[in-house]
């Protein structure tokens, strides 16, 4: 009889656990219907308390923006939970989309942050939420929801993506390491964020025209989307982000501010000085060089004309010499516009072998190649090299002066 009762409760225990995964299945749409309405309800309060905080002046400013910040966060709550008893189970049991599947991958990537980096963890979480959301909103296809939504999802998405670059931005500026190598990793979440507003929240902006100092952006929004297609080579890249920041220094001047902006200048003129000197083809050569010389002028045109407080007088004294020289150049534009662009290009030069002489990594091979550049430009005289003869070979004494 103990024998039969433990084989009966074994098959008693597996049928029921049959029942069970079952039962979890079909439960799922069920939960995911709740979940649904449930979101619905809490999206339609958030985006009134909205409204009511942005338009309405007659009321308590704070009593509105305290009702605000609850249904949002409840209306997070919501999606938190969606995420939990909808995503989760499905893909649990198998039965989940390759949507959903991303969506809960991309999910534990945001919680991983929070143990080491929960600032970044807090600001990501409410941004993979909302996107979400949106998502869902689009499929569904409902105009006039999409239509409400908008004003608040590109209010928030703006705030957050502000507070992520402003917690990039104090780890850059924080100088209490003299090299601290995880700012390289930094400086590629910089650009990394710059590019995902620009693909989610400024082509959002452009496209419902928004905002009316977004006409001043096309033009560079424009010029990043040359970018978007193909596979891009280091040249690319390196292009790319000078023209992410500068979109970035007319949207985000307090939360990605001129400091770290120009700590950010540096290391690309630092990667494009190491990709002029390293690329052996001549023709590539050439094409990293005039991508240098356009992130030169970047640099101390779009960046260095608008500082204001400089690390020492002599810093500052040297960029006013600097740009008294560009200036004077700059009248040549109208009138010579080909001895412009000459004599722009030698200014650059002379600027940067200047600031290289002293600085690392090894510039050796790109200040070479830069007096040769002022030697063809008749700036500079080449010394004839001479040789002289030693265990058969010749070798060369002096090349360029």
């Amino acid at each position: 009889m103990e024998e039969r009762s433990l084989r009966i409760t074994g098959a008693d225990k597996t049928f029921f656990n049959k029942i069970t995964s079952t039962l979890t299945k079909l439960l799922i749409p069920t939960r995911i219907g709740i979940n649904g309405m449930l979101i619905s309800i809490k999206r339609n309060n958030v985006m009134k308390a909205f409204e009511n905080y942005k338009n309405n002046e007659e009321y308590d400013k704070e009593q509105l923006e305290k009702k605000y910040d609850t249904a949002y966060e409840a209306y997070l709550g919501a999606l938190d939970k969606y995420v939990m008893d909808s995503i989760y189970k499905k893909v649990k049991n198998n039965t989940a989309s390759e949507y959903e599947k991303n969506a809960l991958s991309r999910y534990y990537e945001v919680t991983s942050l929070k143990e080491n980096e929960y600032m970044e963890y807090k600001y990501r979480k409410q941004k993979y939420l909302m996107e979400l959301d949106y998502q869902g909103i689009k499929v569904d296809g409902k105009e006039k929801i999409i239509e409400k939504y908008n004003p608040f999802y590109i209010s928030k998405m703006d705030s957050l993506y502000k507070s992520i670059l402003k917690n990039y931005s104090i780890k850059v500026a924080d100088n209490t390491n003299t090299y601290d190598s995880s700012k390289e990793w930094i400086y590629t979440k910089i650009f990394y964020t710059l590019e995902e507003y620009i693909q989610n929240i400024l082509s959002l902006k452009i496209e419902l025209n928004s905002e009316e100092g977004i006409k001043d952006i096309v033009s560079d929004y424009e010029k990043y989307e040359t970018y978007v297609v193909g596979k891009l080579d280091t040249r690319d890249t390196i292009e790319k982000n000078m023209v992410l920041l500068g979109i970035s220094r007319k949207l985000f001047t307090h939360s990605l501010p001129l400091i770290v902006a120009e700590q950010c200048y540096e290391k690309l003129l630092k990667d494009a000085r190491i990709l002029v000197q390293d690329t052996k083809m001549a023709a590539k050569r050439e094409r990293a060089y005039s991508m240098l010389i356009n992130l030169i002028e970047d640099y101390n045109i779009k960046l260095l004309s608008t500082k204001v407080y400089w690390e020492s007088p002599k810093a500052r004294d040297e960029y006013k010499t600097f740009w008294n020289k560009y200036k004077e150049i700059a009248k040549l534009k109208e009138t010579d516009f080909i001895e412009y662009i000459k004599q722009k290009e030698i200014l650059f030069i002379k600027n940067d072998i200047q600031k290289l002489h002293t600085s690392k990594p090894d510039y050796t091979k790109i200040i070479k190649y830069y007096k040769r550049k002022l030697v063809d430009y008749g700036v500079m005289k080449q010394i004839k090299s001479t040789s002289y003869k030693s265990e058969g070979k010749y070798r060369k004494i002096k090349e360029v002066a």
